[in-house]
């Protein structure tokens, strides 16, 4: 096997000659040039669709070019030479200079001929004048010997003549039967053509030899001639490199697996190669990683650094430890996992690799804060250091070696740290606006996606849920053909999951349903889709009041949190199953799980939204229970908490829940007070339940202040006037989350206000929507 020629090569070579030759028409240069151009040059597809199938065209046309002659013909057919016999397209011309190549010697005249086509060298130009020959004309196109092409024609030249005999012949018979499927349009064209045209040799003997020539035949090109499928591919050492170069930055870049199609085709291309790159086991491991196949992973990666650092003493042993810690992270084995990585960071200072030092202490510090029970050990013996500690170290290393990536990296840590923590919110947005700034200015598209999930997540954190789902679209439009599908998947959940607070679930499940179906191949990412999906359907199934479909959905999503989990989705999937005890009416176990979730988040000291979160559920179970009083001091804690850390959307049912209990001690018009204050700010958060149950303590609290007044009175039917107005809105967003039980309690205290202010039709109209409410939803659960 050659190790850069094949086939398609040759006739790249001859398409650049067509073009030197003036064959080309003016009209259609620009589209042959870049033909040729994109299988020369290592393009980045930064203009390639946004969907994940564009980014492996590359791949695609190059499997496709080298198997196939196929491509040639698409892109030559519709242009008309511009030189020769009139009315022949430029494919005919092509297929007549292939043709003409017809016999092994004619090869090897073809590649003599290509140093025709460069620019002449001074020397050269030197000795042409002392011998009298003629400089080209200006007319003329010559390459320049630096130019793609120029080096493309120069290299193919240079590695034909260090092929031995048994190479070239090999070349030869691949070229032969590269071009053997234009045999039938190219003997229409012309006449002259006849069966063994393809060799001069065997054309000329045929007189000589009679019927001896299809022997000599048969000796010279095997089964090549019955067209015998099991024939090699004519694949060079080059092509494999470069398609397992590309494969791996893909596969790396993006976070996907290859598509089945190209590493079918791939397989046929490595299975008829004579040698097999030690790079194909990386991507071997790569795939099985993705997979989530940790066996095989582990075999291909031992097998991978085996092959590659047998001379390598310990020079790139830290990579090898780095991959290790990273497999092993990702299939849960924690503590091997920062064992690994802590002998990379030995490995990478005795080697003075600050690049793969900083990468472990960047991983490190991540995998710290996502699993601090492991890391506990480590930062109590100061060998990590605190997590600003370790942010200031990492990002003043990281702008002293030039490391843009880290040190935006370490900028956007310190500052989700800053909002995790809940401190100032002006040095969020400076470390913010700094990692955005670097960004930009350097053109690191990749790490867009985790600049704009902060984004996102501030303006969630103040309440703004609008512009928070605007990222979310800017994102996903503008930005995601250039990340990590893991950045894509976190963000259309996002979306995914604003929707879903609003009632629409459908249009949530439809958001992930459209991802891409190749991407969601690899194993973590369709393990966090699908439990996504999970906890978008329970939450529909809570609110329709389908307890059996929640609790099987639940039972399912609860065997793997503690391994699978991302510790948000833990969460989210822990307060759900709260609610669904709440339901059940089993107010004693979900009290118990909320305590010891207090504990967890106690000890494990998370982001302080989790805490203030878990204090409002626990002053809603109190007044479950119907003692309301006994969270007070958790609400204020919580709404102080809130407040310092601008965790809006948490603040506004915080005051609520003060509110709720101020009229349960009768103090009803401070509690009206505060809920005329924050329900118009509240709207902004677009939470359906929150604003729903505002609106209900508002009823609450103007029923309340009505009693304190005389009956049939103007101020009595009033504030009984502004209690059902508050009660159409809370049943209003109650309906669009589709709650069945909210929606009946708001109903029957609709009719309850009916029957006191004397109206008994109302109140009977309001009984039967209360009853054909609870018909309606035992119908939709059968």
């Amino acid at each position: 096997m050659s190790r850069f020629l094949n086939p398609a090569k040759i006739c790249l070579l001859a398409l650049i000659e067509l073009y030197t030759n003036k064959t080309v028409p003016t009209s259609s240069i620009v589209q042959i040039l870049s033909f040729i151009t994109s299988h020369l040059i290592d393009y980045d597809l930064s203009n390639a669709p946004g969907d994940c199938e564009g980014r492996w065209k590359r791949a695609e046309i190059t499997v496709s070019l080298v198997v196939s002659i196929t491509d040639f013909e698409k892109v030559l057919t519709p242009h008309t030479a511009a030189s020769g016999m009139p009315g022949r397209s430029l494919w005919y011309v092509f297929l007549d200079k292939l043709w003409k190549i017809d016999s092994l010697d004619a090869l090897h005249a073809f590649f003599e001929r290509c140093s025709e086509l460069l620019a002449k060298t001074k020397e050269e130009l030197r000795r042409d004048a002392e011998m009298g020959t003629p400089a080209p004309g200006p007319e003329v196109i010559l390459l320049s010997r630096n130019s793609p092409f120029g080096a493309f024609v120069r290299r193919s030249q240079l590695e034909f003549t260090r092929l031995r005999f048994q190479d070239a012949f090999e070349l030869w018979k691949n070229f032969v039967k590269y071009r053997q499927t234009t045999a039938a349009y190219y003997r229409k064209k012309t006449p002259s053509f006849q069966r063994l045209s393809f060799d001069n040799v065997l054309l000329a003997g045929e007189h000589d030899w009679g019927g001896g020539v299809e022997a000599v035949a048969s000796v010279a090109y095997g089964d090549m001639l019955m067209d015998d499928p099991t024939m090699m591919l004519p694949v060079s050492t080059d092509d494999i490199e470069k398609l397992l170069e590309f494969q791996i930055d893909q596969m790396q870049k993006y976070g996907n697996r290859i598509p089945l199609e190209i590493r079918h085709q791939f397989q046929d291309l490595l299975n008829d190669s004579f040698m097999v790159p030690s790079l194909s086991h990386y991507l071997s491991y790569l795939d099985a990683w993705r997979a989530g196949d940790y066996s095989t992973s582990f075999d291909y990666l031992h097998r991978y650094f085996d092959y590659t650092m047998q001379n390598r003493d310990r020079l790139f042993y830290q990579y090898a430890l780095m991959n290790l810690a990273v497999l092993q992270a990702d299939f849960g084995c924690h503590k091997e996992a920062v064992a690994a990585m802590l002998e990379t960071v030995s490995t990478a200072r005795e080697n003075r690799d600050m690049t793969c030092l900083n990468f472990a202490l960047n991983w490190l510090f991540h995998f710290g804060r996502t699993h601090p029970e492991v890391t506990k050990e480590l930062e109590s013996n100061s060998m990590l250091g605190t997590g600003k500690e370790s942010l200031a170290f990492l990002r003043s290393k990281a702008k002293e070696t030039g490391m843009w990536s880290l040190w935006g990296s370490a900028l956007m840590s310190e500052a989700k740290m800053s909002l995790s923590n809940g401190e100032s919110l002006a040095t969020a947005l400076e470390h913010m606006v700094r990692s955005s700034q670097i960004l930009v200015e350097r053109n690191m598209k990749s790490m867009m996606g985790s600049q704009l999930s902060l984004n996102i997540a501030l303006w969630d954190r103040l309440g703004i849920a609008y512009l928070s789902s605007t990222a979310c679209e800017v994102f996903l439009r503008c930005h995601a053909r250039h990340s990590i599908f893991d950045d894509e998947l976190k963000v259309t959940s996002r979306q995914a999951s604003m929707l879903a607070l609003k009632g629409k679930y459908d249009e949530a499940l439809g958001r992930l349903e459209r991802m891409d179906a190749n991407a969601l191949r690899a194993w973590k990412p369709n393990q966090y889709w699908h439990k996504f999906r999970g906890i978008i359907k329970l939450r529909r199934d809570l609110h329709r009041n389908d307890l059996d479909g929640a609790e099987l959905l639940l039972s399912q999503l609860l065997q793997s949190k503690n391994e699978d989990l991302e510790p948000d989705l833990a969460f989210v999937v822990d307060s759900l199953h709260i609610e669904c005890l709440v339901r059940r009416g089993d107010l004693e176990r979900a009290l118990a799980k909320l305590e010891n979730l207090i504990l967890e988040l106690r000890d494990e000291n998370k982001d302080v939204a989790l805490r203030v979160r878990l204090l409002l559920i626990k002053a809603e179970l109190l007044d479950k229970c119907g003692r309301p009083q006994k969270g007070f001091t958790i609400a204020v804690r919580a709404a102080n908490v809130a407040w310092h850390a601008r965790l809006i959307p948490y603040l506004w049912p915080a005051v609520g829940a003060i509110a709720n209990i101020l009229s349960s001690l009768g103090e009803f018009e401070p509690a009206i007070q505060l809920l005329n204050t924050i329900l118009p700010r509240s709207l902004e958060c677009e939470n359906s339940a929150m604003i729903a149950q505002l609106y209900s303590h508002l009823a609450d609290a103007n029923m309340g202040m009505a009693g304190k007044n005389q009956p049939r009175s103007n101020k009595r039917r009033e504030f009984m006037t502004k209690a059902v107005g508050a009660l159409e809105k809370a049943f209003d967003h109650y309906s669009s989350i589709e709650d069945v039980n909210k929606q009946c309690e708001m109903v029957a205290k609709k009719a309850t206000i009916m029957k006191v202010a004397g109206d008994n039709v109302l109140a009977n109209d309001y009984a039967a929507a209360y009853l054909a409410l609870r018909r309606e939803a035992a119908q939709s659960r059968i």
